[in-house]
């Protein structure tokens, strides 16, 4: 299967952040997120081992009681369940892989957003 950028519409979130969901199978998905500067993506937590790559910017990264400034070429890696946000300190790229596929990311399951604001 070949996916094209170009082809992956990018789905508005709000706040600055914007997502496509480049491909996915059951066991992996890969997403591409963007970010404003000033985009926050919020504190959280899931049950998905989650890796991230750098495409561009800079973002201040909290996982767990860490913080720490990433940029591109970094990667970080967030056990599941874990709580992680990030805030955009420059205007980037995110390419999130998570293993298993988010369902809540295609429409299958209530997002883990809704049930922790619930």
């Amino acid at each position: 299967m070949f996916i094209y950028n170009d082809q992956v519409p990018l789905e508005d979130l709000g706040d600055g952040v914007s997502r496509k969901v480049m491909a996915y199978s059951d066991n992996i998905m890969t997403v591409e997120v963007h970010f404003e500067k000033g985009a926050v993506g919020p504190l959280h937590n899931h049950p998905h081992e989650q890796l991230t790559y750098v495409l561009s910017g800079k973002f201040e990264f909290t996982i767990g009681d860490e913080t720490r400034i990433v940029s591109q070429g970094d990667t970080l890696y967030k056990e599941p369940n874990v709580m992680h946000g990030c805030v955009c300190l420059e205007p980037g790229v995110l390419l999130d892989n998570f293993t298993p596929m988010r369902k809540d990311f295609v429409g299958l399951e209530e997002s883990y957003y809704q049930k922790q604001d619930a």
